[in-house]
């Protein structure tokens, strides 16, 4: 399988007739769930045609191109802030391309992936726009015989299909770390979360917990949840994790959500926020403006991830040599959640 997906030619029914030793005609109605058909065949065609990555092309006949001005956008979720700046981000480069945005949500399920891009690319968008790099072995296969542009977006720690648009959150999770570490925090709490399709916020940690350990620092306690990110969670795990362990001084967040609602709490019952407890969060959400501190966090330059994944679906993106990825550089805001650094004169911005 080519990482580069440049060929921008589809399977069809030929290869799968050939790969799998069967004519095209009883390709076609196994894949159509149609005619008289053994199980063993049937077995044997569909097994095929999803290792392959095969899929149906729906309006073949109906369109002289057999192509439509749509870009496939797959993301884990909407209600996460995170995705819909990535996709205003899409909206904003595509604007005056032709091209319109059209998106799924996957609900961060592997195999609910599996079935959104297998719909969306049966109806050939022009380029699709999805979120992470890790992925089943048949979206991969779909992916890379897509026959158009494949963008993943908002990662860059691994091997792209084709080409891929984000910041290394292991490096940025890396940053915090020496940032807590510099600050002069020993007793550091994570609370993440249990969502295994979250590659990303696992990253983060990873890559916190290496830039602690150089520093001689262990991570105290940890704490993981389901579900979806919200200022009732943070408030909840920030009250389990500071009765749990009542001598921690620092608290990583992966996600500014649960950091908002963690800082509330903490001000509530009277903590040193910013001074004996810090905390910080990810990913720089605008609506958190409003708080009565300004939470440290981690600006990861989504919506700006989206732009540069619709450039490179428009063709309108030039790549720095034969790397197809392009990493963005985030940025580390200190706000008033943390002590400053010696002899710095930072404001948190």
């Amino acid at each position: 399988m080519s990482r580069r997906n440049t060929r921008h030619q589809h399977l069809t029914l030929r290869d799968v007739s050939e790969a799998s030793g069967v004519s095209e005609m009883t390709v076609s109605r196994v894949l159509r769930n149609r005619g008289d058909v053994s199980a063993k065949t049937r077995e044997k065609v569909i097994e095929t045609a999803k290792r392959l990555g095969y899929v149906p092309n729906k309006i073949a006949g109906a369109l002289a191109s057999s192509r439509v001005n749509l870009v496939a956008v797959i993301v884990p979720s909407l209600s996460n802030l995170v995705f819909p700046e990535m996709l205003a981000g899409v909206e904003e480069a595509l604007e005056g391309t032709g091209l319109q945005p059209v998106v799924g949500a996957t609900g961060y399920d592997p195999e609910k992936e599996e079935r959104v891009l297998f719909e969306m690319l049966s109806w050939r968008p022009t380029g699709v726009v999805i979120a992470g790099l890790e992925h089943t072995e048949a979206s991969r296969a779909m992916l890379a015989n897509a026959g158009v542009p494949v963008v993943e977006v908002m990662d860059v720690d691994g091997e792209p299909v084709d080409a891929a648009v984000g910041i290394s959150h292991w490096r940025a999770g890396y940053q915090v770390g020496t940032e807590i570490a510099a600050r002069g925090y020993a007793r550091v709490g994570v609370l993440g979360t249990k969502m295994h399709g979250d590659h990303r916020a696992r990253k983060r940690i990873e890559g916190l917990e290496r830039a602690l350990s150089e520093a001689g620092i262990a991570v105290a306690d940890q704490m993981a949840y389901d579900g979806f990110s919200g200022f009732a969670k943070g408030r909840e795990m920030t009250a389990a994790m500071l009765d749990r362990t009542p001598d921690l001084d620092f608290l990583f967040y992966t996600n500014d959500l649960t950091g908002a609602g963690g800082m509330l709490y903490a001000l509530e019952r009277g903590h040193d926020v910013g001074g004996d407890l810090g905390l910080a969060g990810f990913n720089a959400f605008d609506l958190l403006g409003g708080l009565p501190r300004r939470l440290a966090t981690v600006d990861s330059r989504r919506r700006e991830a989206g732009r540069v994944a619709a450039r490179i679906v428009a063709g309108t993106h030039q790549f720095d040599g034969e790397d197809r990825r392009v990493e963005l550089v985030p940025t580390f805001l200190p706000g008033d959640t943390m002590r400053p650094l010696p002899g710095s004169t930072e404001t948190g911005s």
